[in-house]
């Protein structure tokens, strides 16, 4: 190839690079209507006394992200039976994980749970299922999700443009990098997956009166997984989860509220008994979980396994949670 034809097979490349890139920018944004994103910077801008070509700035570099509604709506919790969810997170080498992040963080662990009464099993739990203890907190960029939900998915667009309002606040105010900041596919960030309006609420910083860093401390996420659950009333040595038994003439019962409010008893009435004895007037629920060959495990669930609902409302992410952090205690004081 002659130095002329190199020359210009090369300015051909530019080209088509160009129009692929501009191609791409306008099949992101055309997925979205730009009245609406436009209105939403105005109300930002106003709500939060910036200036518009500030919040212009930020919000217009967003991608829409097409796998993101995608995984929307297909999230494992509605799609899943719980024994396969269940299988995810107990595995060996989450719990073996789970007991080198306890030992590694014992000291703040045991002082942070003090200090809330909030179990040390619980907190370990829901990091090691959130983000399997820090190792995994999100690929995408928290503005690109929140921009793809807020403006693409209709269903919660109220919801995500909320959240994406409160990220652009956070951000503002922590110091943040709007442009770098990685989390989940639903806009979730740090070692709890906090969404935006979560962490300018619940984060707690460990050492200081002011500000915290869930993305890089994790002293900061143990404190603000733990202040979310005591502020959501977690009941200090309370029970969260007994396995039931079912008689052979057991009632079937409709689908029951994850909030205690029948007791133990009018369970038992029903032909639902527990696999450990308490107090039958205790106030509980019962969860119904499918497992692959179509039969049921029953769970009498009370006030914390409510409590931890409040984190992510999915019956089957709570008895996760529970059964996770139970089984990293047990293993723990096997190895000790």
């Amino acid at each position: 190839m002659t130095l002329f034809h190199t020359v210009k097979f090369n300015q051909f490349r530019v080209i088509v690079f160009i129009l692929f890139t501009c191609f791409s920018y306008f099949v992101s944004h055309a997925q979205v209507d730009q009245t609406a994103v436009n209105d939403f910077i105005r109300n930002v801008a106003y709500q939060q006394k910036k200036p518009l070509k500030d919040v212009e700035s930020i919000v217009n570099q967003a991608a829409f992200q097409s796998d993101i509604i995608d995984k929307m709506n297909r999230p494992a919790e509605k799609t899943m039976t719980w024994e396969r969810y269940r299988n995810i997170f107990m595995k060996p080498e989450r719990i073996d994980a789970g007991i080198d992040f306890w030992t590694k963080n014992e000291m703040v662990l045991n002082e942070i749970s003090v200090q809330t009464g909030v179990s040390l099993e619980a907190i370990i739990g829901i990091i090691g299922v959130e983000t399997y203890f820090g190792e995994r907190m999100g690929n995408y960029l928290v503005l690109d999700a929140l921009y793809t939900l807020a403006f693409g998915y209709p269903r919660r667009s109220s919801f995500f443009k909320a959240e994406l309002s409160k990220f652009l606040e956070l951000c503002a105010k922590e110091g943040l990098d709007p442009l770098a900041i990685k989390g989940s596919y639903a806009g979730a960030m740090g070692y709890g997956q906090f969404m935006p309006s979560s962490y300018l609420a619940y984060a707690k910083s460990y050492d200081s009166d002011t500000g915290a860093d869930l993305m890089n401390e994790v002293n900061d996420g143990i404190a603000s997984v733990a202040n979310y659950l005591k502020v959501h009333r977690w009941d200090q040595g309370g029970l969260i989860a007994i396995q039931a038994n079912q008689s052979e003439n057991a009632e079937a019962l409709s689908k029951q509220s994850v909030k205690p409010s029948k007791t133990i008893s009018y369970y038992t009435q029903k032909g639902y008994k527990l696999m450990e004895s308490i107090d039958p007037n205790t106030l509980a629920s019962l969860q119904t979980m499918e497992m692959e060959d179509g039969s049921k495990e029953y769970w009498f669930t009370f006030k914390n396994f409510y409590v931890i609902t409040r984190y992510n409302h999915s019956p089957l992410y709570a008895l996760a949670v529970f059964q996770l952090g139970k089984a990293i205690k047990e293993a723990r004081k096997v190895k000790q």
